[in-house]
């Protein structure tokens, strides 16, 4: 009789995770190393180090789209953190109506972003809801051209949107955090004669801090990788983004050769700044971590 085939215990984990591997080498690994292979080869066929990143530096809108993605994962991120945090320490008061207000303030979440951009660019026509609330409450006399937006109220335009959509979730995130906060801490605060301010800066931050930490990096990774809302509300090239160029020479003028060339190297750009954030974001998570158990200890 053959004897059973025993897999060593330790060697368990990789075979059940090899064909995970497996997924991420044919539908992943290779398109990204294919992608960094194009970079590199130039439009002779040959090897290049600089001839696609110099068509890529000189290319039309290019440092435009830095510094609107720069503009805007800081401001988005900024913004929808002092919002969320305003709207999480005050849901973690459990006053009456606080449920009906968690309920309207995670509704976004619930809305998928083709349906958000939906839902804004029809308010932000000419004719659009958004005009007309605005008329009924006698706010403004005329309505406001939103769709004629550019240059950086272009950004600010995307930027509350995207505050509208993704605060819920940053609150979410916050709220968790919280709930490490005991109510022994803030009456021992309160005893010892400190005020509402001082216990938020002393006590509470503090606590929140690998929370706020780790999701700010991993909102900033999202923010740079920016498009979708961008193209489906105001179209190509009125807010242009890293990401939103990419799809500009996929989609929009697809088939010449300088285009194809132009999107894999600004894919290289964004990956490259997505994995600096992502190295950011580890290294200020093993930290944290470290200091963690440091205090535990």
């Amino acid at each position: 009789m053959h004897k059973s085939l025993k897999v060593p215990k330790k060697a368990t984990p990789y075979l059940l995770l090899f064909p995970i591997f497996i997924y991420y080498a044919v539908f992943w690994l290779a398109p990204v190393v294919s992608g960094v292979r194009e970079v590199f080869i130039g439009m002779d066929g040959g090897f290049t180090l600089t001839e696609n990143l110099k068509l890529m530096f000189q290319s039309e809108l290019f440092s435009e789209s830095v510094l609107n993605t720069a503009a805007f994962a800081a401001i988005s991120v900024i913004l929808q953190y002092i919002i969320a945090l305003v709207l999480a320490l005050l849901l973690s008061r459990k006053f009456t109506g606080s449920k009906l207000l968690m309920f309207v303030s995670m509704i976004p979440m619930a809305i998928t972003p083709t349906a958000t951009a939906i839902l804004w660019k029809t308010g932000l026509v000419k004719d659009g809801w958004i005009n007309s609330l605005l008329m009924n409450l006698h706010i403004i006399d005329q309505p406001i051209v939103f769709m004629n937006a550019e240059g950086f109220n272009a950004i600010l335009l995307l930027i509350a949107i995207d505050t509208w959509t993704v605060t819920p979730s940053v609150m979410i995130i916050l709220i968790a955090g919280l709930q490490g906060l005991q109510r022994e801490l803030k009456e021992a605060a309160y005893t010892f004669g400190a005020n509402k301010w001082q216990i938020l800066k002393d006590i509470t931050l503090p606590i929140l801090k690998p929370s706020i930490t780790t999701s700010v990096i991993m909102r900033m990774i999202a923010a740079v990788q920016v498009w979708s809302i961008a193209v489906m509300v105001l179209g190509y090239s009125k807010a242009p983004f890293l990401v939103e160029r990419i799809a500009f020479y996929v989609d929009a003028i697809p088939g010449v050769d300088t285009s194809t060339k132009l999107a894999y190297t600004y894919s290289f750009l964004t990956t490259i700044v997505v994995l600096l954030a992502t190295v950011v974001y580890l290294r200020v998570s093993n930290r944290n971590r470290i200091a963690g158990g440091g205090e535990e200890g």
